[in-house]
């Protein structure tokens, strides 16, 4: 079976690049506008034609995201922005809006369309319909089961793109209305607050200032704040399900959750084609996914609606004993690397090298831009690395952490 296509977030150049560098065969990136990440970094109109052409020459396709709800207001710069995006050769337009699908019909016919998951395609009917309207690709809703994509796909010869990983919201495919209420950002024009993290506590209406725990716990309670989604250990199903694009969301993530994530579903999807679909995956795979941090885990739909065992009620994250230190800057057996994190003498570090060949290093010393030697570097810093043992492989945009003290 041909293994579907692995889609990585780029919410910046840098997360694009370590995306790409990781195993990523197409990126999905949103520009300055029109997109539902307006808070990510995003990509300005020459910097979308960069990308596009650094991608390109690593043979990795490139989407854009177009794929918030627009008032009238919006739509006054749309066609010009769509001509800069055909000029850039991007390889698709992911939308979720009736009207901006239209314009873009009409202005840029010869760019692919991506239904966004925003559109909340649940039904074969709708796929239908979508398809009717041009559409080359759809993300099916969160919202269904293995049985339902299914037999969606027996039904239609559109690209289905599912996604496999990332958080999840805790409204109906996302059209959330929440965070308006609550802090005036619009989540379907691309500002959610996200207050589904958010800490609550219930006060009953008489007695103000007066706090009870929704839950049985002091602190109160995250009660809209869902588990993530990981369907790692669900790939082949979907794989034989037909699934043409594995979809990983993140474009607010860091650089760091980027590339381990992206690492660890391109080892998987390697490691099935080579042993085949009924192996079993190592439990190095479990390892790694404990050292990048999440709110817990879930399979969502994929087998039955989720439950409250899919909810994390007692904080917004779950704690994880990795931080990222770095990124490579300049390979080498004494790397150059861009700090995250604070690196000292004696530190030791692991790189993540491709597949998931990770090796184990401890720090020897630390040069600054300057030749200076250091005790001890801070985040953003460029310095040179030496290492016990020197790394047989380091390679640009390669990524380093270490275990972070208890």
């Amino acid at each position: 079976m041909k293994l579907p296509e692995l889609l990585a977030p780029a919410g910046n150049f840098e997360k694009m690049q370590t995306a790409i560098h990781y195993g990523a065969d197409g990126v999905y990136l949103g520009g300055k506008k029109f997109s539902l990440r307006a808070h990510a970094t995003n990509f300005g109109e020459e910097e979308i034609a960069r990308a596009v052409a650094y991608a390109h020459g690593r043979g990795v396709q490139v989407y854009t995201t177009l794929n918030i709800f627009a008032h009238n207001d919006d739509l006054a710069g749309l066609p010009g922005y769509l001509a800069a995006l055909r000029e850039a050769k991007v390889d698709g337009l992911i939308i979720s809006d009736p009207g901006i699908l239209a314009v873009a019909r009409r202005v840029v016919p010869q760019l692919p369309i991506h239904l966004s998951t925003q559109a909340n395609v649940t039904n074969l009917e709708s796929v239908r319909f979508w398809t009717g309207q041009g559409v080359k690709r759809l993300n099916l809703a969160r919202e269904l089961s293995l049985t339902e994509i299914t037999a969606i796909r027996q039904a239609t010869g559109a690209e289905l793109e599912i996604f496999v990983h990332g958080a999840l919201c805790i409204s109906y495919s996302g059209r959330c209305l929440l965070s308006l209420y609550l802090t005036g950002r619009d989540a379907n024009q691309g500002n959610c607050a996200h207050p589904c993290r958010y800490h609550y506590r219930l006060e009953e209406e008489k007695r103000p200032g007066q706090f009870f725990p929704v839950e049985e716990d002091s602190r109160g309670t995250y009660i809209f704040n869902a588990k993530d989604l990981c369907l790692l250990n669900r790939l082949p199903e979907l794989i034989r399900a037909g699934a043409d694009s594995l979809k990983i969301e993140g474009r607010m993530k860091s650089v760091y959750y980027v590339g381990a994530i992206t690492r660890l579903y391109r080892a998987a999807l390697d490691y099935w084609a080579a042993q085949g679909f009924a192996a079993a995956l190592p439990e190095s795979f479990r390892e790694e996914l404990l050292k990048i941090g999440s709110r817990g885990y879930t399979e969502n739909f994929f087998d039955q609606p989720p439950s409250t065992a899919d909810m994390l009620y007692n904080g917004p994250m779950l704690s994880y004993d990795y931080a990222p230190v770095g990124i490579v800057r300049q390979a080498g057996p004494r790397p150059v690397i861009e700090t995250r994190n604070p690196i000292a003498l004696g530190d030791r570090l692991e790189y993540l090298g491709r597949g998931l060949n990770n090796t184990e290093h401890t720090v020897l010393s630390l040069t600054g831009q300057d030749g200076a030697l250091l005790p001890q570097a801070n985040p953003n810093s460029l310095i040179t690395l030496t290492l016990d043992p020197a790394p047989a492989v380091c390679e640009t945009n390669g990524l380093f952490r270490k275990k972070m003290a208890s």
